[in-house]
């Protein structure tokens, strides 16, 4: 069994209460399907509908998660008629 190191990532609070990355970069800040829904104000199952008809924004699986990054939502919105 080996005791070397690992890099943790610990998620923190920002005066909004929006999790963050600790490490505040844009690669590690992922919204979950809850914070993208919150952000585009739809419940949680319409996020989920909308992946699976391929119409809503970018989502990734990030190994059972879906994930969504905050950059690819921004864009995703300001394509919409």
């Amino acid at each position: 069994m080996s005791t070397a190191a690992t890099a943790h990532f610990a998620p923190s609070r920002t005066a909004t209460g929006k999790t963050t990355g600790a490490r505040n970069s844009p690669v590690a800040q992922l919204w979950s399907v809850r914070e993208t829904a919150e952000y585009l104000c739809v419940p949680e199952r319409t996020l989920y509908r909308w992946r699976y008809m391929e119409t809503g924004p970018p989502s990734h699986r990030v190994g059972r998660y879906v994930r969504y990054v905050p950059d690819e939502v921004h864009a995703w919105v300001l394509q919409q008629p």
